[in-house]
């Protein structure tokens, strides 16, 4: 029996239209209804935390339906990387005026980004920045609006460690190896573990999934039983790993601990089988983002990346 719990969340708008070649002007297709279409991008619709962002988003655009027609949009599985892409290229030739994407890939959704800002789309990176080499590479240039998850992650590895005394064994459970914001919660982790002077035993990775991290957890349990701390870079995987530990007979014995803030890890956390967890306030990650769309719209000024707010939550 699957450990998730399936989500659904898709949602969209219609209409369609040309281009325009310049960014702040946005595509002719708003002229029709004299409003931008904003197009929202997202990763797995089956986590809760793409759930929050397209429900926040939506209601934002309720509050502010006058201003602009919002287009919600996700792939089904977070390793997807060609459906993510696809949808992309549907919305250039939808002609949309803008695009905030959560890329499943901090590389491979570059040359889609390219595609629509030389369809005079403005285009917005939200969660999962893309890489600088290979926006450097492709010789554009896309702002990005989201938390610094290395110091998230830090953040929460120094609460878990806090629990722990130097030499404790500890394991992480990786996100995807090729998404920037995977490679930087890893980094905070590592960063805090190797501060408080903690041994990893074993890293590897889940690929977000709550499953695949139900098998890797139980693969470190069998293999190092001495492990004190599981370290997720989700909160996905995080519920992957309690089941683990509760299967291997470890509950309350290993921490654990994720990043997300979904209600089933809060949930947890309240009744102490997991420990911590960070919240980058997936409710309004897209609507930052829709924001600073819409700014680019009305203004020919470039946008410079911008951070968001990522808090601790603990047990209260």
């Amino acid at each position: 029996m699957r450990l998730a719990v399936a989500v659904a969340i898709l949602a969209s708008a219609t209409g369609c239209g040309s281009n325009d070649a310049t960014p702040g002007a946005g595509p002719k297709a708003a002229e029709k209804s004299g409003k931008p279409r904003i197009a929202l991008v997202m990763k797995s619709l089956a986590n809760e935390f793409f759930a929050l962002m397209a429900e926040g988003a939506k209601k934002h655009q309720a509050a502010h339906a006058a201003d602009f027609e919002l287009i919600v949009n996700g792939i089904k599985d977070e390793r997807d990387l060609a459906r993510q892409v696809a949808i992309v290229d549907d919305l250039i030739a939808q002609g949309v005026s803008a695009i905030v994407i959560a890329p499943a890939d901090s590389k491979a959704l570059v040359s889609a980004c390219k595609r629509a800002q030389e369809a005079g789309i403005v285009v917005v990176n939200i969660d999962n920045k893309l890489e600088d080499q290979v926006l450097a590479e492709q010789q554009i240039k896309v702002p990005f609006v989201g938390p610094d998850n290395r110091a998230g992650a830090k953040m929460v590895g120094d609460f878990v460690a806090g629990k722990l005394k130097a030499g404790d064994p500890v394991a992480i459970v990786e996100g995807l190896k090729t998404a920037f914001n995977g490679q930087q919660r890893l980094l905070g982790f590592q960063d805090a573990v190797k501060a408080a002077g903690l041994t990893i035993v074993d890293s590897q990775s889940a690929q977000w999934e709550i499953d695949q991290a139900n098998r890797v957890a139980s693969a470190m349990l069998s293999e190092h039983p001495q492990i004190k701390a599981l370290l997720c870079c989700n909160d996905s995987m995080a519920l992957g790993a309690l089941a683990a530990v509760k299967a291997a007979g470890r509950a309350g014995q290993v921490q654990i601990v994720g990043y997300d803030g979904i209600t089933a890890v809060r949930a947890a956390i309240e009744e102490g089988s997991i420990l911590a967890t960070a919240d980058q306030h997936a409710d309004q990650l897209a609507v930052f983002g829709i924001d600073y769309a819409l700014q680019a719209l009305k203004s020919k000024e470039p946008l410079v990346d911008k951070t968001t707010p990522v808090d601790l939550v603990v047990k209260k």
